[in-house]
């Protein structure tokens, strides 16, 4: 096991849990709904037998040192979707910010996550964990969009921030996926032709589960490219792209 550092002095801890299952008529029901800190989750209304709930920042986070985190548990027979009412903008501080997703699908439910984009302003450094279990028979839509650097950052010639990622699934038990990036200042080639080539986005689509994967796969637009996971149904777009809406359009938003 491995030691978890302390958060740095005045740094923030605080987690969101949502915990979304069938209400017996046909619809999904939101037993946990609970926030904490900057994370906000609130329920507005939804399509069909799915719930919606949108993300809300309500303050400035994560900074430096903070640890956030998000716990989603979408148990058998439900479907949820999740959004946030803006991007997540990482901000600097004494000490890398540390953000953990946990994701559990059950047995026939469904997820969708598609929140705005992580964006790493200068001097930022986020280190950001994304764990999703997923049950056999479980439909899986997760999007993760990445930005360096906001717009008046470049404008001034100032550097972006630091991401780091990573992205683990497991499905039935077995690994499905366990990636990691690492971009930004300090993070090595990551400016070069083989990770961004010069580009200030990277996002990826995941698609999992009966129905979820396109077939044939569409053509992918220009810097994106589609992968072919382990199973028939599951499949990954990767995009890099100059900025933040022509990453959105090539990852089909």
């Amino acid at each position: 096991m491995t030691a978890t550092a302390p958060p740095a002095a005045g740094a923030l801890t605080a987690r969101a849990r949502i915990t979304a299952g069938p209400d017996g008529r046909g619809g999904t029901d939101l037993p946990v709904l609970a926030g904490a800190g900057p994370l906000a989750p609130r329920r507005t209304r939804g399509t069909g037998p799915a719930a919606h709930v949108v993300l809300v920042g309500s303050m400035a986070a994560p900074l430096g040192g903070d640890r956030l985190a998000v716990t989603v548990d979408v148990r058998a027979g439900a479907a949820l979707r999740v959004t946030s009412a803006a991007a997540t903008i990482s901000l600097p501080g004494p000490a890398p910010a540390h953000y953990e997703v946990d994701l559990t699908v059950g047995e026939g439910a469904r997820l969708d996550w598609l929140p705005e984009q992580v964006v790493a302003a200068a001097g930022s450094h986020l280190v950001l964990h994304t764990r999703i279990t997923l049950a056999p028979g479980a439909r899986l839509r997760y999007r993760e969009e990445q930005v360096l650097g906001r717009h008046h950052d470049w404008a001034r010639g100032r550097p972006p921030g630091r991401l780091t990622s990573r992205l683990t699934v497991r499905r039935a038990g077995r690994l499905l996926l366990d990636q990691q990036t690492d971009l930004g200042p300090g993070a090595p080639g990551w400016d070069g032709p083989a990770v961004l080539a010069g580009h200030r986005t990277a996002g990826q689509l995941l698609l999992v589960g009966p129905g979820s994967a396109p077939d044939p796969a569409p053509a992918p637009a220009e810097g994106s490219a589609w992968l072919a996971l382990p199973g028939a149904d599951a499949s990954l777009l990767s995009a890099v792209a100059p900025d933040a809406l022509t990453l959105r359009r090539a990852l089909g938003g």
